[in-house]
């Protein structure tokens, strides 16, 4: 208890900066799992690092390398592949192979030390400054009430794409609009969070939520108290324990995945041994 109180009050902007990234992410990734685009965030999340990378390097503001870059590969991302020869997939690991290798790049040639490096590369929660939390409540807080206003195409766009084309809506263009608030919101956190934390709260969080339960509302609600747990409790070890921060948070939260693999596992065998057991007793 002692622990989270000092971690509280010392790192105040890094706690805050975290939990909100957490929610944001986690409700975003549960649209990427819908879509089946899993990979979309490790690269979005790589080259959002390569933007930040690209800032430092020429004085300019993190998020705004980050944001341009990132924007550049969710346009890229967001087309129309059904009609073409190239899967999607492809081109997104093909974004991936670019956004890493140009970081190690521009890295090499930047003339950082140590520290700078692995910040960038691994980014630091617990480093997170003022300013870093003014640039993500300015951009994740209009990009969630953006998604929740606009939930309900952009899930048809996602779940039965020409069901909702022969409705009459556009799911092109809702897509496109979940992209770029993706882009967005990955851009805001890649340079406290790293691509790994990034990717994390995109995949493990509303992982954990589409075992636990099939409606969606309560997925998303799952999703968002899943990345908040897992922030926290990687933060107070971290601290405790004198651990890298975002790494600590990425294997809480997969503590809670194999919590909920393993009681979704016991739970369908106790059902499996009740029923068993009436049908002998009948």
């Amino acid at each position: 208890m002692e622990s989270m109180v000092t971690l509280f009050f010392e790192f105040r902007e890094a706690v805050f900066a975290g939990l909100i990234i957490s929610v944001v992410c986690s409700i975003l990734g549960v649209f990427v799992i819908c879509k089946r685009l899993v990979f979309i965030g490790i690269t979005l999340s790589e080259t959002a690092t390569c933007g930040v990378a690209l800032a430092f390097i020429l004085g300019w503001p993190a998020f705004g390398g980050a944001s341009l870059l990132t924007l550049v590969a969710v346009a890229i991302a967001a087309y129309p592949y059904e009609t073409t020869r190239i899967p999607r997939d492809t081109v997104i690991g093909l974004l991936f192979v670019i956004a890493t290798a140009m970081t190690i790049l521009l890295v090499s040639k930047s003339g950082f030390g140590i520290i700078e490096v692995k910040s960038l590369l691994y980014g630091d929660l617990i480093l997170a400054s003022g300013n870093d939390l003014r640039v993500i409540i300015m951009v994740m807080i209009p990009v969630m009430a953006g998604l929740l206003m606009f939930i309900r195409p952009i899930l048809y766009s996602f779940v039965d794409r020409e069901a909702y084309r022969v409705m009459g809506g556009r799911p092109a263009i809702w897509e496109a609009v979940y992209f770029v608030a993706l882009g967005l919101a990955v851009s805001a956190a890649s340079k406290i969070t790293g691509p790994l934390l990034v990717f994390c709260y995109l995949l493990v969080s509303p992982t954990v939520a589409l075992l636990v339960s099939r409606r969606f509302n309560t997925v998303l609600l799952l999703s968002a108290l899943t990345g908040i747990t897992g922030t926290l409790l990687g933060y107070v070890i971290s601290f405790r324990f004198d651990l890298p921060t975002n790494q600590t948070v990425c294997i809480c939260s997969c503590v809670i995945l194999l919590i909920a693999v393993v009681g979704k596992k016991l739970l369908a065998c106790f059902k499996t041994t009740g029923i068993s057991s009436r049908a002998l007793s009948a």
